[in-house]
């Protein structure tokens, strides 16, 4: 009866993961296997003729492609701009209004409203207001005589900052959420005892406070380095990754591959090359990963 009782438990608990375990395999594993196998394929999709078996042809390309290289180098740097920024603003803003007053609700509430905005709006929107002719940015800076003619925010020189901003205003509320749920675990006996020694608000707040913030700091450190790899729709919309693939990331690089949006690229999809490129970012991805945790580890021995 024990026996019957638990194979019946167990069928059940295979019922709930059964769904989930469908997605998994149509979803991430099935086209994680698919770009395995295409990476030593010459296919240009469905009408283009059966897919031509190169080799390490598409991994050599990979290596010599100097554009590809510099969307490699593009990323660290977005990804470097992004985070240097957005972690100490979130951790400002949760500090200021971690209390549980009216306003501080509504000031979290539209701090945080960009988070839930579609990324396609979000860039439509900071390309008009970024927009080197009629854009408000340019309209209000000359208004107080900052600048004297327009600025191109979207040219060579001033891309990659925009698409910086762009992301720190569109995330800053997700992790300022985070830190204020950290800092409400925050042992308010210790915040009181460092008071009483005499600590300084400074003190309390590098002392007590952000130790304490070390698990969720690997947390929000984690999310804002992967987002950084992967964020491709802002880049689409306000920059396509140009002008002169100065703003092109490796998410981007490889999407282009499977879907060229373009007439200067080919007209026909290299799905081989651009299974290659994603498997060789994906690789990049993972060691910054891999290194990331071995420092997080060093975060938990000195917190």
């Amino acid at each position: 009866m024990n026996k019957k009782r638990k194979i019946k438990q167990n069928l059940q608990a295979y019922s709930f993961l059964l769904p989930n375990l469908i997605l998994f395999i149509v979803c991430t594993l099935y086209p994680v296997v698919w770009a395995l196998k295409y990476v030593f394929y010459q296919y240009g999709g469905y009408g283009t003729g059966e897919p031509r078996f190169v080799g390490f042809e598409n991994l050599a390309r990979v290596f010599r492609d100097s554009v590809y290289w510099k969307s490699v180098a593009n990323t660290f740097v977005y990804g470097f701009g992004k985070i240097v920024f957005i972690i100490p603003l979130a951790f400002f803003l949760a500090f200021l209004l971690n209390k549980q007053t009216k306003g501080n609700s509504v000031a979290q509430s539209i701090i945080f409203l960009p988070t839930i905005m579609s990324s396609a709006v979000m860039g439509l929107v900071f390309y008009l207001l970024f927009n080197a002719y009629n854009g408000e940015v340019n309209k209000m800076l000359m208004s107080v005589h900052i600048i004297n003619r327009p600025i191109n925010w979207l040219g060579k020189d001033h891309a990659m900052q925009t698409l910086i901003i762009t992301a720190i205003w569109g995330g800053v509320g997700n992790y300022m959420v985070y830190f204020i749920a950290g800092i409400q675990q925050v042992s308010q006996d210790a915040i009181e005892s460092a008071r009483i020694d005499g600590a300084g608000r400074l003190k309390t707040i590098w002392y007590i406070i952000i130790p304490m913030l070390g698990p969720i700091l690997k947390i929000i450190l984690m999310l804002a380095i992967t987002s950084a790899f992967h964020d491709i729709t802002n880049v689409m919309v306000l920059t396509e990754g140009g002008p002169t693939n100065s703003t092109m990331v490796m998410s981007l690089y490889g999407y282009r591959y499977f879907f060229p949006v373009s007439a200067a690229e080919s007209t026909v999809p290299q799905y081989g090359y651009g299974a290659a490129v994603s498997v060789v970012s994906a690789v990049i991805t993972g060691i910054v990963t891999i290194l990331y945790l071995k420092a997080s580890k060093k975060l938990d021995d000195i917190y």
